[in-house]
């Protein structure tokens, strides 16, 4: 994970995922923030007494604790773009960074690499099957959390009490997923960028191989893997597309009529926009998509146009 304070990418407001209904009675006006650490994003109630803009740091109360966050866009309003979607509850802002804030949590950063060293020496003297991630000091309170991943569920107690003699703070130990190391931790995926987890969202969508499938995309796993051993995040960014798109032609397999004879779709192309099918004999013709319209009576596609 790179510890320094950066600029990363901005979504913009439009893209927030909204829905009609909430359990949460929305105030106006909201503001969005990552917090710098864990890389995770939390919806907070817009302050009344000063204003946020875009990239601005702030301190804000959230479901770990008070810690350093970054404004994400500028501000949500519920009356013009909806309510958020898979929204529980709001954080809280605090206060605006200072530079003394600013200045601590640089500080903290160097505190955090001993307090990794020492949890790792302690978790290897206590023979835990875990793996640790990264050790954080919250910003606004006395309170050091140890990210980890493991297998299977952890009796770190001892763990536990062994910390807090040593560190004299609240001491919390939190286990994560590998998808959710890679988020917090970060680097650059094939593609050369950013881990887009780490960069660019935290909402890890559920990726399925039927994605990689309606994609054309290569079953090789290696191919389709990130580094965190889980199916790639990008897999669901245009798939969305794809599903609406595929409604538009015949299934891969499927039987289709043309000139009294019937051919079987091969393969289809939905950047092209075209529909291979071929017929036993092994004739085969590439034919765009607009040429294919579904017989409702026969419970078939026709081809309505001549192959190109």
């Amino acid at each position: 994970m790179s510890d320094e304070i950066t600029e990363d990418i901005v979504l913009e407001d439009d893209q927030l995922e909204t829905a009609e209904t909430s359990d949460i009675d929305f105030p106006d006006k909201l503001i969005k923030v990552r917090f710098i650490h864990s890389n995770e994003t939390e919806m907070c109630v817009y302050p009344d007494d000063f204003d946020l803009k875009d990239k601005d740091y702030a301190v804000v109360d959230g479901k770990y604790g008070r810690d350093l966050a970054q404004v994400k866009g500028g501000a949500y309003l519920v009356s013009e773009k909806g309510k958020p979607k898979h929204v529980k509850e709001l954080a809280k802002v605090i206060r605006k960074a200072t530079d003394a804030d600013l200045e601590k949590y640089r500080n903290n950063i160097e505190r955090e690499k001993e307090a990794f060293r020492i949890c790792a020496q302690k978790i290897a003297d206590h023979g835990l099957d875990m793996k640790l991630v990264s050790a954080h000091y919250l910003l606004d309170e006395p309170k050091v959390m140890f990210f980890f991943t493991a297998d299977n569920r952890i009796d770190f107690r001892a763990l536990v009490k062994d910390l807090v003699v040593v560190f004299r703070v609240r001491i919390e130990l939190r286990q994560i997923g590998v998808r959710d190391e890679a988020m917090v931790i970060g680097g650059l995926g094939m593609c050369g960028r950013d881990y887009c987890c780490h960069g660019i969202t935290d909402k890890l969508r559920t990726v399925s191989i039927k994605m990689a499938k309606d994609q054309n995309l290569s079953l090789n796993s290696m191919k389709i893997s990130g580094a965190c051993g889980r199916l790639l995040c990008c897999l669901a960014y245009e798939y969305d597309y794809y599903a609406e798109e595929r409604k538009k032609y015949p299934n891969e397999g499927s039987r289709v009529m043309f000139e009294d004879k019937v051919y079987r779709v091969a393969e289809i192309n939905v950047l092209k926009g075209t529909v291979k099918i071929t017929s036993a004999d092994g004739a085969g013709f590439v034919m765009p998509v607009s040429g294919f319209v579904f017989d409702s009576d026969k419970k078939m596609w026709q081809v309505t146009e001549e192959p190109k």
